[in-house]
């Protein structure tokens, strides 16, 4: 323990430095002394996944861009589109392709504009106070990408000396996309100057997808943020289960998977906790990890929030935004996505909002904003557990002058818990009905799958 405080010390110091810039990235110079931190804008902020495709029927940019002041008055901070790059046509997916099989990391997709109306859509983001974010894909090009022809020096072979492809599984191969090999300086020189090209024209930062494993080694990470960093502050979100120490933010991703164990009735309520503890330990507090209920992969391979957590999804969805970390909307589950969308084809979203969620997701995300103690990492208060009912997660978190109080029955059954720790007693407003709580040591009661969450 002593020896991983002082490496965790040590990384602080690190990371909180800065020298001069610059731009040669074989320049190794320690890369968190570049860094400017863009982590002092993340801890009551959320974010929001853009489908560019399925967002509106012309899928285009300059038709998401209307929705901007309705995103605005949501209340969500970072846009994160997912790619927007050409699609490759050899080995296509579908009829429109996938996202992630990219044909020149240059350029946009013609399906939703052109250069000038991504231009015009960053312009009017930063007008209204958005910061806009890329999802980038480092691990792979599509077939046809024109590195393929140019430099097949950037990309892996198999045994018959031809440019490989990713398979995660004998279900899931890749067959649209070539294996990049970044041991080569030479592709990672080619990857970070394509990356450079998005951030001079004023993006602010990058979702990486895929973005650590054998294939990705950390020091492409290290040169890149050497290299991006001193342009401008800069998000680097990193779709890994761990924690890589070199960028800004990562994926709970083991999350949502034990929130839906706990939905489908497999494992207490309780766990969640005991998780959350376990990922703090392995992380750090200071970490930036990214919670959702669902996202793209989810909604489209394994099913809607409807599908995966029933009636119970608003629960679990304001446990996300209370308990830890930093929260994730996507696309249309704001008004009650029902559907898997399609990935490789046409499939707009409808944008009726049947059930009133958006009202429910603007009043999260104005409890995240205005309660500092429910901040994510370091800023917020640390989550301590105050009951004594396995089936009931009830939680507090203080920062000075700030107190949040959650309290979630992840049962089927009518429970009550005692709050045992005397820190917790005192007067509260429970948020969702505006009601005057005393909780001085009393048993609570609640409905099946009722969450309860009071401030001071």
């Amino acid at each position: 323990m002593r020896a991983f405080a002082i490496c965790i010390f040590l990384l602080t110091l690190t990371f909180g430095c800065s020298t001069k810039p610059t731009s040669n990235i074989d320049n190794k110079q320690d890369l968190a002394s570049k860094a400017r931190p863009f982590s002092n804008k993340l801890p009551n902020s959320t974010i929001y996944e853009v489908n560019i495709r399925q967002f509106t029927e012309e899928g285009t940019f300059n038709a998401f861009a209307e929705h901007l002041p309705r995103l605005k008055e949501l209340g969500v901070d970072i846009l994160w589109l997912m790619p927007i790059h050409p699609i490759s046509e050899k080995n296509r997916k579908g009829t429109l392709g996938s996202y992630y099989a990219p044909k020149d990391y240059k350029d946009v997709n013609p399906e939703f504009g052109t250069l000038e109306d991504f231009k015009a859509l960053l312009s009017k983001a930063h007008e209204m106070g958005f910061y806009l974010i890329l999802d980038w894909v480092p691990n792979h090009t599509g077939r046809d990408h024109h590195w393929t022809e140019e430099h097949p020096e950037f990309y892996i072979r198999d045994e018959k000396g031809e440019i490989t492809y990713e398979s995660m599984s004998p279900e899931d191969v890749w067959w649209d996309t070539a294996l990049l090999d970044h041991t080569n300086p030479d592709t990672r020189r080619a990857m970070i100057d394509a990356m450079q090209f998005w951030v001079d024209l004023g993006i602010d930062g990058f979702r990486l997808d895929h973005g650590c494993g054998d294939k990705i080694p950390l020091y492409l990470w290290e040169e890149a943020r050497a290299q991006l960093d001193p342009i401008k502050e800069l998000f680097w979100l990193a779709e890994c289960g761990h924690e890589t120490f070199i960028l800004d933010g990562s994926y709970a991703d083991q999350f949502e998977f034990r929130m839906r164990e706990v939905a489908a009735g497999e494992k207490p309520g309780e766990t969640l906790f005991e998780w959350i503890e376990e990922d703090m330990f392995k992380h750090g507090r200071s970490a930036y990890r990214m919670t959702y209920t669902t996202n793209h992969d989810l909604n489209s391979w394994v099913g809607t929030v409807f599908e995966r957590f029933g009636d119970k999804h608003k629960a679990f969805a304001a446990f996300t935004f209370t308990a830890y970390g930093i929260p994730l909307i996507l696309s249309g589950q704001e008004v009650g996505l029902s559907k898997r969308l399609k990935f490789f084809e046409k499939d707009p979203i409808n944008w009726t909002d049947s059930l009133g969620l958006q009202a429910f997701y603007q009043s999260l995300i104005k409890l995240k904003k205005d309660n500092p103690a429910i901040w994510a990492s370091d800023a917020g208060g640390f989550p301590i557990s105050i009951g004594d009912n396995k089936n009931v997660v009830a939680f507090i978190r203080q920062v000075e002058g700030n107190t949040v109080i959650g309290v979630f029955n992840f049962s089927g059954d009518s429970q009550s818990v005692n709050i045992t720790n005397t820190a917790a007693y005192g007067t509260y407003i429970e948020f969702f009905s505006s009601k005057t709580y005393s909780i001085n040591g009393q048993a609570l009661s609640l409905k099946p799958w009722e969450y309860l969450v009071f401030t001071k």
